[in-house]
């Protein structure tokens, strides 16, 4: 898929996906010393505990769990810029 500037709108979503991974695994070990503690700082949001749905013949179980923190937003924001100077 293409844009009108010739840009892949793929590779924006796998530098995204790949700089909120990124940042967020920096934020999780960055945030067990004392001064990087709020790169660590996040809320997770999604289903808690898993949602099943027995159909008889099949069982479906449901569930999901994301959690951003500070550094995964910064490694969004990069992964943008990096984009852009590809590009």
């Amino acid at each position: 898929m293409q844009s009108k500037g010739g840009r892949n709108h793929w590779a924006l979503f796998l530098f995204l996906l790949a700089g909120i991974v990124i940042g967020g695994l920096l934020g999780y070990y960055a945030g067990r010393f004392a001064y990087f503690e709020w790169l660590n700082f996040g809320m997770p949001f999604g289903l808690s505990s898993p949602v099943n749905l027995e159909l008889g013949v099949i069982s479906l179980t449901f569930g999901m769990m994301v959690r951003i923190n500070v550094a995964g937003i910064i490694g969004m924001a990069a992964a943008v810029v990096i984009y852009r100077k590809v590009r």
